[in-house]
């Protein structure tokens, strides 16, 4: 465990690892998506700018909640975010589905399974056999 100053208020706290913003930062933060998450469920067609300027947070903050996949637009909002492989619009995350897909059924070729080891039985000669002891 280390000591860090925090990113947000300066003060310091024992940081164990994510984010370096102490637990009540975190705190105001968690309850800042709340609030977001709700104005954008019951402002379906806003955008991003729309929940900046309303909410009093940075873009920055809010497209890091959509990279995360912590946040969704409606398909009718004006998000202009594109998939980083093939630039297909999304509306949360980093790739569309398609590309998800892809890259999950490309990952699962990288290992090849092992082969069950084949164990041939003795022949039995019908005889009694002893164990040593």
């Amino acid at each position: 465990m280390e000591l860090k100053n925090c990113a947000s208020c300066g003060k310091m706290f024992s940081y164990i690892g994510g984010p370096p913003v102490c637990q009540a930062c975190q705190k105001k933060m968690d309850e800042k998506f709340a609030d977001v998450k709700q104005y954008v469920y019951d402002h379906p067609g806003c955008g991003i700018q729309d929940v900046c300027d309303d909410m009093e947070v940075t873009q920055a903050q809010v497209k890091k909640w959509i990279r995360e996949e912590r946040l969704t637009f409606a398909e009718s909002s004006d998000l202009a975010l594109n998939c980083e492989k093939c630039g297909k619009r999304i509306l949360t995350g980093r790739f569309c589905k398609e590309c998800k897909a892809s890259m999950i059924n490309d990952m699962g070729g990288l290992y090849k399974k092992p082969e069950p080891v084949k164990v041939e039985k003795p022949k039995s000669e019908n005889k009694m056999r002893f164990i040593d002891n």
